[in-house]
């Protein structure tokens, strides 16, 4: 079904540690308008769709989230490779790091933890895609 290719989609190479940038780049990745949140949803849907069309559609937004997910989960990982503890504290991260280390856990900028509430699947095609496009 996939092909993965073990390169990103397009390259990514942070080589200066910004903290505040990572913590915003989070919403991206776990927020209610995310990534991770976006490619369930397309993945999920397409179960539900009437033609193959909007199947193999779904599927393809899907996919290509899930790379999404890939290149801002390394962008977040290079903003905050070789931080010191105390520039987690300054960044107000030391609750994450409390949590998680260094390591990549996906939450809104706030900190507040993934859920899949963040998106709707009703069973409906065109109330599910009106959903995709808001």
């Amino acid at each position: 079904m996939f092909l993965y290719e073990k390169i990103l989609e397009y390259p990514i190479n942070i080589t200066k540690k910004d903290l505040r940038m990572a913590s915003i780049i989070a919403s991206q990745y776990g927020g209610p308008q995310g990534e991770l949140g976006a490619a369930i949803r397309y993945l999920n849907q397409k179960a539900t769709m009437p033609d193959d069309y909007g199947k193999a559609l779904l599927n393809d937004i899907g996919t290509e989230e899930l790379a999404h997910i890939e290149m801002i989960s390394t962008m977040i990982y290079q903003l905050m490779k070789d931080a010191t503890l105390e520039e987690i504290q300054e960044a107000g991260l030391e609750s994450h790091y409390a949590e998680h280390g260094k390591g990549l856990y996906p939450t809104d900028a706030n900190g507040v933890p993934f859920t899949v509430a963040y998106f709707a699947t009703t069973g409906d095609p065109l109330a599910d895609i009106a959903e995709d496009m808001a």
